[in-house]
């Protein structure tokens, strides 16, 4: 009992700060290497943008084109019925145009994926940039 030194055993109460130390001895060595190489060694002097446009420069916003795609795969160019060469030949026609609007397709809730993956390569095949699908957002979200 003489190299006793009066501890019961218990966990130690003491919060070791040693690896502590050493992670931020690393993280200060390692900012203050990487600090100069953040700074750009070449002066630029950039030009200053002008980014307010004028009136007369402004194009009137051109509408969305809508195309709607029934379970039968029965197409509707903005609630007009029409067939596929006709979707076609328009969609061909509207591509041209500058600025080009956008392209919404809407399907039903049963209409198949593959349908509507059709119509998408159609209006890609025509030149169409901006397509998009419009939902609706679930009930209870």
């Amino acid at each position: 009992m003489a190299f006793s030194s009066g501890n019961s055993g218990g966990p130690m109460a003491e919060i070791n700060v040693t690896p502590l130390v050493d992670v931020m001895l690393v993280l200060l060595i390692i900012f203050i290497i990487t600090a100069p190489l953040m700074s750009h060694k070449v002066k630029i002097e950039l030009p200053e943008a002008n980014l307010v446009q004028e009136k007369d420069q402004e194009a009137p916003p051109v509408p969305p084109i809508t195309i709607s795609v029934k379970e039968d795969g029965s197409l509707f160019w903005n609630d007009e019925a029409i067939s596929k060469e006709i979707l076609e030949s328009r969609l061909s026609s509207t591509a041209q145009l500058q600025p080009q609007p956008k392209l919404n397709l809407r399907g039903d809730k049963t209409t198949k994926m593959r349908t509507i993956s059709e119509v998408t390569k159609i209006a890609q095949a025509q030149g169409m940039l901006d397509i998009g699908y419009v939902a609706t957002k679930e009930k209870g979200q």
